[in-house]
């Protein structure tokens, strides 16, 4: 029965060729946006390079601090005090890391300017993340303590300030009025894996703060490891105890009675960080819900004109629909004879949508829009084409199928 589904299909498909481009086209270019959207979501939230332990890694991207009497909150990254005395204290993790938001510095060299973003991190941060050093290596606790003035850079920085190919281990490096000594050139990573990207890291003690200060607040964020993923609900019921017992701080008139802090997985951090708060990590539920509604609104325009297309396609069928029906094909037989030619012909259009997609990230990833850039169609976003095909075409053939159906006999005759 599918094999006559299929032929009857390809033979309207030949026979109706304008309808045809037009429900390729609408379906092709919905598909192929939605496609590449899955990709940038596939390339900012998974575990790639050089955050290859993702998935046992947790973070704590903000803190916040409330005055429940009076209103005021404060909420931001922290300082390397709060995270030493009290993340660190935790006993449950593997290894934890530190590493400051990247901020961005004009610089000169060779010959030209330019626009870098830097991090501060600790030593720690090298062992967590899995970085590919093609020259030198990472700066160690050893040279924090001798107060030295190094830095790691990625390749584009080294080609684009000393020269393409040009060994850079050992030069200097002017960044924010100091002359650092390169001692470490990385494969580098986009930059918008936040925790993780920058063109230059330096140690955090080269870092223009007051190191006596007790503030809470800072520009540093802490990245935590466990030993398995099963430890990851222990290390956050631990957090959450020690954050319950932090003596409050007072500044000035901003007096806060609570202190909130969380660690969390990639993902929910991100959305915590301010896109989507959430206090109990539901972040990612709510916006997978979002991004279910956005699709299915986004597909409701271009399946509204392909059910109207297909209520013409269909009308054009009447006599072949009247004759069927004349000699015994029930309504039931016509609505899935419909039904699996609108699926077929969505299924050619995502397949469409794949080759497009595909060329559209390769230039993508050439054009240095976001350098080293790695969205790729994997089979996490064929999975995902294959469903969007089956949903757009489930809710663009369903109705005029069921319509078509219940045309009388004579009518249908008629044409």
């Amino acid at each position: 029965m599918f094999k006559n589904y299929l032929k009857i299909t390809l033979a309207v498909m030949q026979r109706r060729k304008f309808f045809t481009f037009i429900s390729l086209f609408g379906i092709s270019i919905t598909l192929t946006i939605l496609i590449a959207l899955t990709a940038f979501y596939e390339h900012m939230f998974s575990g790639k390079y050089p955050e290859v332990n993702r998935d046992r890694t947790l973070f704590s991207m903000m803190l916040e601090e409330r005055d429940t009497l009076d209103g005021g909150t404060r909420r931001g990254p922290m300082s390397l005090y709060f995270i030493n005395s009290y993340i660190k204290t935790l006993k449950t993790p593997e290894k934890i890391g530190i590493a400051s938001s990247p901020n961005t510095i004009n610089t000169y060299g060779n010959g030209k300017k330019m626009k870098l973003f830097f991090k501060y991190t600790d030593p720690v941060f090298w062992e967590i993340m899995a970085f590919e050093f093609l020259e030198g290596q990472p700066f160690t606790q050893q040279q924090i303590d001798n107060n030295e003035a190094v830095a790691v850079i990625n390749d584009n920085t080294r080609d684009d300030y000393f020269g393409k190919g040009v060994q850079a281990v050992g030069k200097t490096i002017d960044i924010d009025g100091q002359n650092l000594r390169v001692i470490g050139v990385l494969r580098g990573c986009p930059i918008t894996r936040v925790m993780v990207a920058a063109d230059v890291y330096m140690p955090y003690h080269l870092q223009k703060r007051d190191p006596s200060s007790t503030s809470f607040n800072g520009p540093y964020q802490a990245i935590v490891l466990a030993k398995n993923e099963s430890d990851m609900p222990l290390i956050q019921a631990e957090y959450k105890d020690v954050v319950s017992r932090i003596p409050i701080q007072q500044y000035g008139d901003f007096k806060p009675q609570v202190i909130k802090g969380n660690l969390f997985p990639y993902f929910e951090s991100v959305m915590e960080s301010g896109i989507m708060q959430s206090d109990d990590g539901s972040a990612q539920k709510r916006f997978y819900l979002f991004a279910t509604i956005f699709a299915l609104l986004f597909m409701s325009l271009p399946a509204i004109n392909l059910v109207n297309i297909n209520i013409s396609r269909i009308l054009e069928r009447s006599s072949e629909i009247g004759i069927r029906k004349a000699f015994g094909a029930s309504s039931k037989t016509l609505v899935y004879q419909f039904v699996i030619e609108n699926i077929l012909l969505t299924l050619i259009g995502g397949v469409i949508a794949l080759i497009v997609s595909a060329c559209f990230l390769y230039w993508f990833n050439n054009s240095r829009l976001i350098d080293y850039a790695d969205l790729t169609i994997n089979w996490t976003v064929v999975t995902v084409t294959i469903l969007l095909s089956l949903v757009f075409g489930l809710m663009s053939g369903v109705f005029p199928a069921w319509r078509m159906s219940k045309l009388p006999i004579v009518e249908a005759l008629k044409g």
